[in-house]
């Protein structure tokens, strides 16, 4: 896992920061399991989404409705890893899944 400096200062300023810590390694577990590699800048960009999620579930916040017909072309795997993330860090919308699977998709290019 290749974090960049603004990965980890998104991490340090974050309200949650043991829950981010906490859920980044449960990610990283679950893209091991499925072969998945992201860059350094994935990384960031994907760290930054995971600490807006747990700052939604804390404070109450929620994304607007997603038409999961967009997203049909998205495989089953990268969802059920986004599921499997939404589900751990719990009290979620499950439209959430959706958004964070684009991140596993666009990622399984880089292999």
């Amino acid at each position: 896992m290749e974090i960049s400096q603004e990965a980890k200062e998104i991490i340090e300023n974050s309200s949650y920061q043991n829950e981010l810590k906490k859920i980044i390694e449960y990610t990283n577990g679950q893209l091991k399991i499925n072969s998945i590699e992201l860059n350094a800048v994935q990384w960031t960009v994907l760290i930054n989404h995971l600490k807006e999620m747990i700052d939604r579930k804390k404070e109450g916040g929620s994304i607007p409705d997603v038409d999961p017909t967009m997203f049909s072309e998205v495989s089953s795997n990268s969802l059920t890893i986004a599921d499997n993330i939404v589900k751990n860090i719990g009290n979620l919308s499950e439209d959430e899944k959706y958004i964070l699977s684009i991140h596993f998709e666009a990622a399984k290019t880089n292999n």
